[in-house]
């Protein structure tokens, strides 16, 4: 970290889309045959249905959508991309 960031706003980086959890979403995703939002998702990836989950499944679909390897079609809900 240099010396002109603020320690108070620095965010490591990301993980990589080949994480496992991101493998698990894409998992997830690739079986669907609708848009999803983070609640079916963590309800896909057998996750205990929580506010932090959702929250942090949440985080990684936008992610994945910063990247281009989702689609948001709208807000909260997340698709692949068509071709």
């Amino acid at each position: 970290m240099s010396e002109d960031q603020d320690p108070a706003v620095w965010l490591p980086p990301a993980p990589e889309p080949d994480h496992p959890a991101y493998q698990q979403i894409m998992a997830v995703f690739a079986a669907a045959d609708a848009p999803l939002r983070a609640r079916q998702v963590c309800e896909a990836m057998d996750l205990e249905i929580a506010p932090n989950n959702i929250n942090n499944t949440r985080l990684k679909l936008k992610r994945l959508t910063e990247r281009g390897i989702l689609a948001e079609t709208e807000q909260g809900l997340f698709t692949q991309p068509r071709p």
